[in-house]
């Protein structure tokens, strides 16, 4: 069955969705992201894209702040895995609300 093709992919939270599907555009900075959407705040979304990073769903660069005192910044990029999962949420979200709305 398709269940099964859903269990072979990570778990996603609600958090790394949203992340995902504002990536989903191009790359982002992080406070870009908090300021797009009123689900992030800025003392959690660097911890969630770290953890992100790590599971393989996104990756960053660095760019150096032309600003003497400025510190370089990091744009997010998601990657195909986490394109994959991202559409795995989705499409188990739109088969269970077909399911209930059946």
């Amino acid at each position: 069955m398709g269940c099964s093709a859903l269990s072979d992919l990570p778990r996603l939270s609600n958090i790394e969705q949203v992340i995902l599907d504002l990536l989903r555009s191009g790359e982002k900075y992080g406070l870009e992201m908090v300021r797009e959407s009123a689900l992030l705040k800025r003392g959690t979304v660097y911890v969630s894209l770290d953890r992100m990073a790590a599971k393989g769903f996104v990756t960053s660069r660095t760019l150096e702040n032309s600003g003497a005192a400025g510190m370089a910044r990091r744009l997010y990029v998601i990657t195909a895995l986490g394109r994959r999962v991202l559409a795995a949420r989705e499409a188990a979200e739109a088969a269970f609300a077909q399911g209930v709305s059946a």
